[in-house]
C-alpha cells in the first residue's frame, strides 16, 4: 500500500481554493491540513491546482475509437484501453460508457451492447479510470427488454437512460443524405434499413408499457435512471412518475426549468459549453448554467470538454470555480449514487487531478491519481520518493 503527499499548491476544499497538503493512505484521502508530514510518494504541486476528478455520467466518444469511419471496425479491447488513456489524460477519473443499444443493426445494435458489457467487465481491472456502463436503451427497442431485465438484476448496468430517436429516424428519412449516413452506420442495404425502420415503428403502441417496466425494475435494483432529450414539461413529469430523476439534454429552457423545480438533476453536454452553442441549434449549455438550470456537464462525445468547459464557465464570470467544477465531479457523483467521490475530503476516494491553470483557458492536465494510484504524469520531476520506499539492488 502506497501513500502518497501532495503539498506546495492550492487545492479545491470544499467551496475554496486554498493551499493545503493532501494526504493519501491505500484508495483514500485520509486528511486535507495545512501541515506537511511524511509519504512513501511525494508530489510538489507549487504552481498547479488539486482539483477532485472528473466524474463522466454520459460519454460515448469511446464509438470514434470503435469505429473512426462509418464501416470501419475496430476490436472493442483496443477501443476501451485507447478511451480509457484520453479520459484520464482529460482528468476522468470515473468515466460511464454510454452505450446505445439500438433496434438498428451495426455500430449501437445488439452485438455491439453485448460485446460492449462483457468487455467493460473484462477490463475495468485494467483500466486507470474507475469505468461503468451506462446503457441507453433506445425504447422502440422492444426485444432487448428481457436481456436488459436480466442485466438489471445481476447489476451489470451502472445507469439506464430511456432515449426515442425514432421520431427523428422518421423525419430525417426524406434528407437523402443524412438517411444515407443511418444506413451506412447500419450496415444494411437502404432496402433492409426501410423494412426495420417500418418494422419496429409498427410496435409504438408497446414502447410505454415496456418503459414502465424496465424503470420498475431500475428502481428495485437501485440503478440511477435518466430520459433524453426530454421536449416538455409534461414528458419530464411522466419521466419523473417513474422514478426517472434525471433530465439527460432537456430541449428547451421551459422543460429544464421544470425538471430543476422538482429537483431532478439536469445535464447538458460541455462540448455546447466550449463550443458557445450546440450543435444542433437547441439550448445553450452555458446560459443554461447561468440561469442555474444545470447541474451536470458531462463529456458527450469529447473528452477533453468538461475541463475545458468549467474553467471556461470561471474565466467567463458565469460561475466561480469551485461551483462550475461541481458540474463535472460533485453533482455527478451525487446523481449517479457515488457519494465517495466528487470532493476532496478525508475518507472520500483518493480520485485527484493536478492542473496547470496559468492560462485559464487551456487549463492543462499535469498528473491524475485514480483510487490512489498515480495514473497519469506529465512532470515526472515533481515525484519525490522517500529513501525507504527506493529498491537498492546490490551487485552479485
Amino acid at each position: 500500500m502506497t501513500d502518497i503527499l501532495i503539498e506546495g499548491g492550492n487545492a479545491l476544499i470544499g467551496n475554496a481554493l486554498v493551499g493545503a497538503s493532501i494526504h493519501i493512505t491505500g484508495d483514500t484521502i485520509t486528511e486535507t491540513s495545512s501541515r506537511s508530514g511524511t509519504a512513501a510518494l511525494r508530489v510538489d504541486t507549487g504552481g498547479l491546482v488539486a482539483l477532485p476528478g472528473i466524474v463522466d455520467m454520459h460519454g460515448d466518444a469511446f464509438e470514434r475509437q470503435m469505429m473512426p469511419r462509418p464501416g470501419v471496425d475496430f476490436p472493442i479491447d483496443v477501443a476501451l484501453v485507447d478511451s480509457d488513456r484520453q479520459a484520464i489524460a482529460n482528468g476522468i477519473t470515473t468515466i460511464f460508457h454510454a452505450t446505445t443499444w439500438s433496434w438498428e443493426p451495426g455500430l449501437r445494435g445488439s452485438e455491439n451492447a453485448h460485446r460492449l458489457i462483457d468487455a467493460i467487465d473484462d477490463l475495468r481491472p485494467r483500466l486507470a479510470a474507475d469505468t461503468r456502463f451506462h446503457l441507453r436503451q433506445e425504447t422502440f427497442n422492444l426485444d432487448a427488454e428481457p436481456t436488459i431485465a436480466e442485466w438489471l438484476a445481476a447489476g451489470r448496468v451502472d445507469l439506464l437512460a430511456f432515449n426515442d430517436h425514432m421520431h427523428m429516424t422518421e423525419s430525417l428519412m426524406a434528407n437523402p443524405k443524412k438517411r444515407a449516413r443511418m444506413v451506412e452506420r447500419s450496415g444494411v442495404s437502404e432496402a433492409e434499413f426501410d423494412k426495420i425502420v417500418m418494422r419496429v415503428s409498427a410496435r409504438k403502441s408497446e414502447v410505454q408499457g415496456s418503459i414502465e417496466r424496465l424503470a420498475a425494475l431500475g428502481r428495485e435494483h437501485n440503478v440511477p435512471l435518466l430520459s433524453h432529450d426530454d421536449e416538455s414539461p409534461k414528458q419530464r413529469q411522466e419521466f419523473r412518475d417513474l422514478g426517472v430523476k434525471i433530465a439527460e439534454f432537456p430541449v428547451n429552457e421551459e422543460t429544464a426549468r421544470a425538471a430543476n423545480a422538482n429537483g431532478d438533476f439536469t445535464v447538458f453536454g460541455a462540448p455546447n459549453v466550449v463550443r458557445g452553442g450546440s450543435h444542433t441549434g437547441w439550448t445553450s449549455a452555458a446560459e443554461m448554467v447561468g440561469k442555474g438550470l444545470c447541474s451536470i456537464l458531462a463529456s458527450d462525445y469529447y473528452y477533453p470538454a468538461q475541463l475545458l468547459a468549467a474553467f471556461l464557465l470561471a474565466a467567463d464570470n458565469i460561475l466561480p470555480l469551485p461551483q462550475a467544477w461541481e458540474l463535472v465531479s460533485g453533482a455527478p457523483a451525487a446523481a449517479t449514487g457515488l457519494h465517495d467521490r466528487g470532493h476532496i475530503a478525508g475518507g472520500k476516494r483518493a480520485d485527484i487531478i493536478l492542473v496547470d491553470a496559468f492560462n485559464p483557458m487551456r487549463p492543462r492536465i499535469v498528473a491524475a491519481i485514480a483510487g490512489g494510484h498515480m495514473v497519469h504524469i506529465t512532470e515526472p520531476r515533481r515525484i519525490r520518493l522517500a529513501t525507504s520506499a527506493v529498491r537498492r539492488v546490490e551487485p552479485a
